[in-house]
């Protein structure tokens, strides 16, 4: 058998570094690609897909009460899209954010009830935010330490434990924390557990904001960063630099269940104020979106949260505004997520046709 015919007919090859002016425009190009896209689901319904996309963005930053409301959406993004950052570069693919999120709003909502009423305000907030990130470390440190101690899969252990965490909210709506019986509601906590306001949005912006500064220099300037980069290189390489790969695991998804632990009291104590089984609404899934866009760049991850918080209160308009049903929102989003993702592909591979010739040309 002939070299050539044992070389594959289609095959991917790894692009050296890409002029960063070139990978700019591809990402350009493909957002444009989506829009022009994701016209024709809404051109399908009988609208004007220009005027969608007006309304969209009118309806998230037009009127100071749907910019506050679009922030306050892009906090937890934000937050969790930084707590699982550290987790995929070492290449621990933890999906358990939305459980994380959830365990750590269940322990600060303990606090809340109990303590709620009874202390200041600072105090018990504090008492809660603590509780929140213990309680995320702990829903981290489990598959962490499994993956460590047995070589576990981290994905399907981490997404199993999202069903854990959610069947304990199920069960204390319908149980001890239940306020009216037959109702599966948890009462609204007390007043003295709610974040206070900056600029008319709760302070959890600026919580963010430090959150991303600490992670870039978590990431980019310290030892734990760089021993969370060599193990994501080569797991060989990092044992044979004398590295406890174990611990470093283990370190590392406390960390991120500790973060998204935040972002559920962000949630509970600056928006919810109560807790129930829809609390973290799917953001622990969308933050693997925006890490992975954001190249694992905490101020990209900004952005990128903004511009999904805008799509995601933007989109809500469209059914008030022009009868577009909201699942064709939804269509018109992961149309505009999948083309940024795939742009990403054609930055970092590029694909190699075989010739009779036995010469490779790149497309």
């Amino acid at each position: 058998m002939s070299e050539a015919s044992r070389t594959p007919l289609i095959r991917l090859a790894k692009r050296d570094a890409m002029d960063p002016r070139k990978a700019m425009a591809i990402r350009i190009g493909s957002i444009f690609l989506a829009l022009i896209l994701g016209s024709i689901p809404i051109m399908l319904t009988g609208a004007n897909p220009f005027k969608a996309y007006g309304v969209i963005v009118a309806g998230s930053l037009s009127k100071p009460i749907y910019l506050k409301q679009t922030i306050k959406i892009a906090i937890p993004l934000l937050v969790c899209s930084l707590a699982i950052a550290p987790c995929f570069k070492m290449k621990f693919w933890n999906i358990g954010a939305e459980g994380q999120v959830t365990f750590g709003a269940i322990c600060a909502s303990y606090f809340a009830i109990h303590l709620g009423g009874k202390v200041p305000s600072p105090v018990i907030l504090l008492i809660m935010a603590v509780a929140a990130a213990v309680g995320g470390g702990l829903w981290g440190f489990l598959p962490g330490f499994f993956k460590a101690r047995y070589n576990t899969n981290e994905t399907l252990f981490t997404l199993m434990m999202n069903y854990i965490a959610l069947g304990i909210v199920n069960w204390l709506q319908g149980g001890p924390w239940e306020g009216r019986k037959g109702t599966q509601i948890v009462p609204f906590f007390h007043k003295s557990t709610y974040l206070p306001q900056i600029f008319g949005v709760q302070c959890g912006w600026i919580i963010a904001l430090v959150l991303v500064v600490i992670m870039h220099i978590y990431m980019t300037k310290t030892k734990h960063g760089y021993e969370v980069a060599v193990i994501g290189d080569s797991l060989n390489t990092a044992r044979y630099a004398g590295m406890n790969v174990k611990w470093i695991m283990m370190r590392t998804m406390i960390l991120s269940g500790a973060i998204c632990g935040i972002a559920g009291f962000l949630i509970l104590a600056g928006d919810n104020h109560t807790i129930n089984n829809a609390l973290s609404g799917g953001v622990g899934f969308t933050a693997i979106t925006v890490s992975w866009l954001s190249q694992l760049n905490a101020f990209i991850m900004i952005a990128i949260s903004a511009l999904l918080a805008i799509i995601t209160k933007g989109s809500k308009t469209l059914n008030q505004r022009l009868g577009v049903p909201s699942s064709v929102a939804d269509i018109v989003s992961g149309i505009l997520l999948f083309c940024m993702l795939g742009c990403e592909f054609f930055i970092n591979y590029r694909i190699v046709f075989r010739k009779k010739s036995d010469k490779e040309v790149n497309a």
